[in-house]
């Protein structure tokens, strides 16, 4: 009991002598950093000039080959594309194993192997890691690249095209790569159907056998497998790989603007603007300012406690979360903020996105987030060591990129030392807030005016051409002179007028299944319906009747709200032109826009709740040929046909935030005035 007694006043002695040596008034000092020990990977180079580097990890019995080649950035011009298909068309069959041959026996080894433009990967057990190689080496030396596969990857890539066209994320990427590094830049050039359409077989071979050369190639190889094994493995499977003469290319490495400059894309379907300011950098990570910027950024934009994100969304609530990034690459790089915020916004986000970069320019950061960046960085960094191909890569970068031995070793070191005025010169340095380009997608009629006073707008098109300049020619045109040209198109007003009732079937197909569709709508008694049917069975019903509007999916049935009845109004009537007076539409002509090569009068139609559908109708022509609203996203009306005097579109393409890839129904009957029963509308 005596000794228990004296072990807790000890303790209490104890405890009172820290606490009292402890000054909660001031922040404490930062430890020293801590010591990483990294284990050096083992290397060794074939006389063919593979450089390998192996780290031996016996925590599971797995061994992974990964094979990198270090080439230049390639201008594919009217072969842009070409790339994307180099790895699926290696992996197609080899001259001694069809496609299916080589998946089954990968399959069979409970094993991985694919392959990049640029890259090789293979995995297995540690007791399959023979076979594993030779099937990688066999994919190497042997591929045979069938016609067939290319032509399968190329309507693939094609159908992707299509969706991402009115993907804004996508539109985004692509305008900002434009206007930062230009078409002629093998950054800044994209995909299109036709540079698709160009590539051939030969394309393909003539790529792999310019750029799969082992003098270019560095290989990792993690798990569990000692130098020696790997050594052997190496080079009984590609000691014979022959060298090559690779080409080496000039990347051009563009300048920030001499001021901001805005580039936009008008989306009328779009509720949220994807912003993105930015502009090219000069960053690599063998720059001596490489940690700086890695801080500056988090400060800036790189986290959920960094000044976008508070500003934005924690004390604004624009958006859901606003980053930064500072690339890093060989030749050039980029810097670049932004968001996706609600379409009022967009001109009060950017504003703000400007004046963070300004204000760490001008004012740089403090000691507390200099600290707080340094432990987040230093985490990642930590946890980064978990695992064994992180050793593979650092030995790679070093040798690749010419590093110092010890870059990695001292990392954290290096990192610790940093200072406050290291990081506000590196603001200084990097970023640029006169001399950017603010680009955002989004919706023209909202945006436009507001995004004005950063400087002139300049308008692109989805795939991030400079949008084609239409004037119109008829100064006196009005939206409703539009619509009676497009009347008259259709037919004329008396054969229009003389539509009462219809019933519309068409059909679509969506990942191989068909869907039926009818439309049925009695307009003198106020009634639609609207069926969705897949396999004989409904899956989806709206129906308007008595005044009001019900909705049922997945067995279940809902009666919309004010908002979203007035919404399907919209679509209810056969020709919804000839009704907007009587339903207090109110209808805005915004000029003509070029839409896929054609001038159309661009018709913003708002009904009595505010929510609106964007009209386009051919100049030359006087049809509609595309609408666009939030909630159904962009339709495009193709093949007009004539029933009773009346022509409708008979093939529909709807692309919609909510189907993976466009939707495209054919008309196959339409009749007009038709006897109609109650059952239609149930």
């Amino acid at each position: 009991m005596k000794n228990i007694f004296i072990y807790l006043m000890l303790s209490l002695v104890i405890s009172q002598t820290g606490f009292a040596q402890v000054d909660r008034s001031k922040r404490p000092e930062p430890g020293p950093a801590p010591e990483i020990k990294i284990g050096d990977a083992e290397s060794f180079t074939l006389a063919n000039g593979l450089k390998v580097f192996v780290v031996e990890n016996n925590k599971l019995p797995r061994v992974a080959f990964s094979l990198i080649l270090d080439r230049d950035p390639i201008f594919e011009g009217e072969k842009a594309g070409l790339t994307d298909f180099v790895g699926q068309m290696m992996m197609a069959g080899t001259s001694s194993r069809s496609k299916d041959e080589l998946d089954e026996e990968v399959d069979f080894l409970g094993a991985s192997l694919n392959a990049g433009a640029t890259s090789l990967f293979a995995s297995s057990l540690k007791k399959n890691q023979d076979k594993i190689v030779e099937l990688m080496a066999d994919v190497l030396y042997n591929p045979i690249f069938p016609e067939s596969e290319l032509e399968r990857l190329k309507k693939q890539a094609i159908s992707g095209l299509a969706s991402s066209k009115d993907n804004p994320d996508a539109i985004s990427s692509r305008l900002t790569s434009s206007v930062v590094f230009g078409k002629e830049h093998p950054y800044g050039e994209e995909a299109t159907e036709e540079t698709i359409g160009n590539i051939t077989v030969e394309d393909v071979k003539d790529y792999y056998t310019t750029y799969f050369r082992p003098n270019i190639a560095y290989m990792a190889i993690v798990g569990d497998i000692n130098k020696g094994e790997a050594e052997k493995l190496v080079t009984q499977y590609f000691a014979e790989w022959e060298k090559g003469e690779v080409p080496s290319k000039d990347v051009a490495k563009p300048q920030a603007p001499e001021k901001n400059k805005v580039a936009m894309v008008d989306r009328s379907a779009s509720v949220q603007s994807v912003i993105s300011v930015t502009h090219p950098v000069k960053m690599h990570i063998s720059d001596e300012d490489y940690l700086d910027t890695r801080v500056l950024n988090y400060v800036l934009g790189g986290g959920s406690s960094s000044r976008l994100f508070m500003n934005l969304r924690e004390d604004k609530g624009y958006t859901y979360g606003a980053y930064s990034s500072i690339g890093s690459d060989k030749h050039i790089a980029t810097f670049s903020a932004g968001a996706s915020v609600r379409s009022e916004v967009t001109d009060s986000a950017v504003y703000e996105i400007i004046y963070e970069i300004r204000n760490i320019v001008e004012n740089g950061i403090t000691q507390e987030e200099l600290d707080a960046a340094k432990a987040n960085l230093s985490g990642s960094f930590g946890r980064s060591l978990e695992s064994p191909s992180t050793i593979a890569n650092f030995a790679i970068n070093t040798e690749r990129y010419d590093l110092s031995k010890d870059f990695y070793a001292t990392y954290l070191q290096r990192l610790n030392d940093l200072t406050v005025e290291d990081i506000n010169q590196a603001a200084k340095k990097y970023l640029k807030p006169e001399n950017m380009y603010i680009t955002v997608v989004g919706n023209g009629s909202v945006i436009q005016d507001g995004l004005a006073q950063f400087g002139e707008i300049n308008q692109y098109d989805n795939m991030g051409n400079p949008a084609r300049k239409v004037v119109m020619a008829d100064a006196d045109m009005t939206a409703e002179r539009v619509l009676a040209n497009y009347i008259d198109a259709i037919g004329g007003e008396e054969n229009v007028s003389n539509i009462e009732r219809a019933k519309i079937s068409s059909t679509a197909e969506v990942q191989g299944m068909k869907l039926d569709m009818l439309s049925v709508h009695d307009e003198p008694n106020g009634m639609f319906s609207q069926k969705i049917m897949m396999m004989g069975n409904v899956a989806s019903n709206i129906v308007i009747k008595d005044g009001k509007a019900t909705m049922t999916g997945m067995g279940q049935s809902q009666e919309m709200t004010d908002e979203q009845f007035e919404e399907a109004k919209m679509g209810m009537y056969i020709i919804p032109e000839t009704r907007y007076e009587e339903m207090g539409y109110t209808l805005d002509l915004d000029g003509v826009k070029d839409v896929d090569g054609q001038d159309a009068y661009k018709v913003i139609v708002t009904n009595p709740t505010g929510a609106q559908v964007t009209n386009y109708y051919s100049v030359s022509s006087g049809l509609k040929i595309k609408s666009e609203s939030a909630s159904s996203g962009e339709v495009v009306y193709e093949n007009y046909k004539e029933y009773e005097g009346v022509k409708f579109p008979t093939q529909l393409t709807v692309k919609s935030p909510m189907i993976p890839m466009p939707l495209k129904s054919v008309v196959e009957n339409v009749e007009i005035n038709a006897d109609l029963a109650a059952a239609d509308f149930n």
